[in-house]
């Protein structure tokens, strides 16, 4: 069986079990070939060899619902691969857009050094962008998931940055006892309420990390203590830059923050709010 015959016999497979990701089929046959997907177009006529057995594993796990990411145990994010594991929520596209935002704030400011905290790091992706994005940053990671920064280690060296990130298991700001250490504090924060746990879709709630998803019963329960113990873990003049939930824009710009002074909340690339900005006004 050539290769695109195999891309059509997955798809079939997708197509009979209600799965509604065609494409995958292409990703999961790449993977298997080890070829990337591009390639798939120009070596399609490939016969495939030993790849059957791996590819029916994998087709199970995805008619079950497990996500691809999962199923591969990697994911790019930003142009670079990140190993994934069940203790780390898959890396999506509206995360890529705070790291844009989080490195467009620190050039604008003229920025020449300092130290960039990652909070929530989960899979180490925003930390390890950062780190190879801004080379004259030195970056902390935290998250209070242990098994979470055993992953994001091993991305920060897999990308050639293992050197510039330290990494701190904490509770929010709890381990990180340096009183104004940071010019830029970046966090995708679990932002789900517990109310909202039956909209999300089945393969996110069975499979993604619980407390890398839900934040109490607003989804607001991390945020309100990133925001209102911000002041004293950012120098003068420092920034907080958090993702949020479309719907939560008014609810963030009111949260306390002490002598953080709320900038804006800045829309994704599909037009919904997502980003939220402080700046330390402390003098």
């Amino acid at each position: 069986m050539t290769l695109s015959e195999t891309v059509e016999r997955v798809s079939r497979a997708f197509a009979e079990a209600g799965v509604p990701a065609p494409h995958e089929a292409e990703i999961l046959v790449a993977a298997a070939a080890g070829i990337p997907r591009a390639r798939l177009r120009f070596e399609g006529g490939r016969e495939t060899s030993g790849i059957d057995g791996l590819l029916d594993e994998w087709l199970a796990r995805r008619i079950a619902g497990e996500p691809v990411q999962y199923i591969l145990g990697a994911w790019e994010f930003y142009g670079r691969e990140f190993r994934l594991t069940r203790d780390t929520l898959i890396p999506r596209p509206e995360t890529e857009g705070l790291v844009e935002q989080a490195i467009a704030s620190w050039k604008a400011a003229g920025r020449t050094g300092g130290r960039i905290l990652d909070l929530a790091t989960g899979s180490g992706a925003i930390a390890v962008t950062m780190a190879a994005e801004l080379p004259d940053a030195t970056v902390v990671a935290s998250d209070i998931s242990v098994a979470a920064l055993r992953v994001a280690r091993d991305n920060a060296r897999r990308n050639g940055v293992g050197h510039r990130v330290a990494f701190v298991a904490s509770d929010g700001y709890c381990a990180l006892k340096s009183e104004g250490a940071f010019v830029l504090v970046v966090s995708n924060p679990p932002y789900v309420g517990e109310s909202e746990r039956e909209t999300l879709p089945d393969e996110v709630v069975r499979f993604e990390p619980e407390r890398g998803l839900f934040s109490g019963s607003d989804g607001l329960e991390l945020l309100r203590r990133l925001v209102g113990e911000g002041d004293r873990h950012l120098v003068p003049g420092g920034e907080l830059w958090c993702e949020i939930g479309e719907r939560q824009a008014d609810a963030v710009s009111r949260l306390p923050s002490g002598k953080l002074r709320f900038v804006e909340v800045l829309q994704d690339l599909a037009g919904r709010d997502r980003y939220a900005h402080w700046r330390n006004e402390t003098r």
